[in-house]
């Protein structure tokens, strides 16, 4: 009829394309692909540029990122403190407080307390360039009062007076009594060992003192300290390597003490 309306059917026109209603989703989800793939692109040519190939803006913001990333990543480490190096006491026998043992002029006059300090300071620079923290102690210093160290050794001469020709030798001893005897026995031992070694001179058996087994410093220090007192030779007839060769005495007592701190091979034998 002329005067029907206008048809009104969504039937699709002959020869058109029919439009999904999913499609518009789907450029949308390949449109997000190509932007996504653009931004790792251009971050992965960003990590791989030379900064100085980069703009100036963009360079300048990426160096300061970067320097400030190493600054917080540097602050978060604490900072390393050295470990002290092992301690070791030397006492100078008479040092402080008295010349000791005295030679008469005609043996030259020599005191034994210039001996043990001579022999004290060598035995101490001998130890620093081994590494160890070295305290050179007076007879009564105050610092020997619940002193703690690996070791520490008080070093003395003997009498002047003529004895007997037998009057010879070197003698070396720890406390009676003591809260580590394995410690102290080995102690005497590596310095009667080492000291006959580098000296020569024997060891001068059964006059071992009790001044020297209950030597003072023994009962003044921690108890955790291995202590040992040593009488480096008799001025009379040792007076020779004691005042012209120092050397080989300090060289005696240093190797005896680090043969005890570095538990080198030693005889055992009962403490003197």
């Amino acid at each position: 009829m002329d005067n029907e309306p206008p048809s009104t059917s969504t039937e699709p026109v002959p020869g058109s394309t029919p439009v999904s209603s999913g499609s518009t989703g789907g450029m949308f989800y390949q449109l997000r692909m190509v932007i996504g793939v653009a931004i790792i692109i251009a971050t992965l040519f960003t990590a791989w540029t030379e900064p100085g190939l980069l703009p100036g803006g963009l360079s300048e913001k990426l160096s300061n990122a970067l320097s400030q990333q190493k600054a917080t990543s540097q602050q978060a480490w604490p900072t390393t403190t050295p470990r002290p190096n092992p301690r070791i006491g030397l006492v100078a026998g008479h040092s402080g407080n008295d010349s000791g043992a005295v030679c008469p002029e005609s043996l030259g006059g020599f005191r034994e307390v210039d001996i043990n300090l001579s022999v004290a300071s060598l035995v101490r620079e001998s130890l620093i360039k081994d590494g160890y923290d070295v305290d050179l102690l007076a007879e009564f210093d105050p610092r020997l009062s619940n002193y703690q160290a690996l070791a520490l050794v008080s070093i003395h001469a003997d009498s002047c007076d003529y004895i007997n020709d037998q009057a010879s030798g070197f003698k070396v001893s720890a406390a009676i009594s003591t809260k580590y005897p394995e410690q102290t026995a080995r102690l005497t031992n590596c310095l009667r060992s080492r000291y006959a070694e580098a000296t020569g001179l024997k060891f001068h058996s059964g006059s071992v003192t009790a001044d020297m087994t209950n030597y003072h410093a023994f009962s003044e220090i921690s108890p955790d300290t291995p202590a040992a007192i040593i009488e480096t030779g008799f001025m009379n007839l040792d007076r020779d390597i004691l005042t012209q060769n120092p050397d080989k005495i300090a060289q005696g007592i240093t190797s005896g003490i680090i043969c005890f701190i570095r538990n080198e091979d030693v005889a055992a034998t009962q403490v003197p």
